[in-house]
């Protein structure tokens, strides 16, 4: 018998996002879930695109940070940024989720797992199944998982 795939060991069930939520509702969740990200749905229900810390952290602070190497000289404080931008608060999801379609089917093997996280640097991959999101696989429990494997 051949041992279990990693994607198979560390499957999460998580909640899944709506592309109209709001972002307030939506960074709750996700602090909620334990992840650093969701899998967010369009209107039809199908997977849309992947919402969490990185594209929150984006839509509360001016564009250009992701631009710049040194942000020291941008005197803005996190409050300030806050009260700037707090009419974000109740934009919809689909404004700042990334909608790269980043995912794996529940058959991938684990080189395919690992080369998605390093290629594309993300910290979860959507796991797939004709449409539907099946769960995802964080890039902190696949590493647990596949460190795991090396002890003696």
């Amino acid at each position: 018998m051949s041992p279990q795939r990693v994607c198979h060991e560390v499957l999460r069930s998580v909640p899944l996002l709506r592309a109209d939520q709001d972002l307030r509702s939506a960074a709750w969740e996700v602090i909620g879930a334990r992840a650093p990200a969701l899998p967010v749905l369009d209107v039809h229900g199908r997977y849309a695109g992947i919402f969490g810390e990185r594209e929150f952290i984006g839509a509360l602070f001016p564009g250009y940070l992701g631009e710049l190497h040194y942000a020291a000289f941008v005197p803005d404080t996190l409050d300030e940024a806050l009260k700037q931008r707090s009419e974000c608060a109740r934009h919809p999801v689909s404004k700042y989720m990334n909608t790269e379609h980043i995912e794996a089917d529940p058959h991938c093997s684990d080189a395919q797992l690992a080369e998605t996280f390093l290629h594309h640097r993300v910290l979860i991959v959507p796991i797939i199944e004709r449409g539907e999101v099946k769960g995802v696989v964080t890039r902190s429990d696949f590493f647990r998982a596949v460190a795991e494997r090396l002890r003696p």
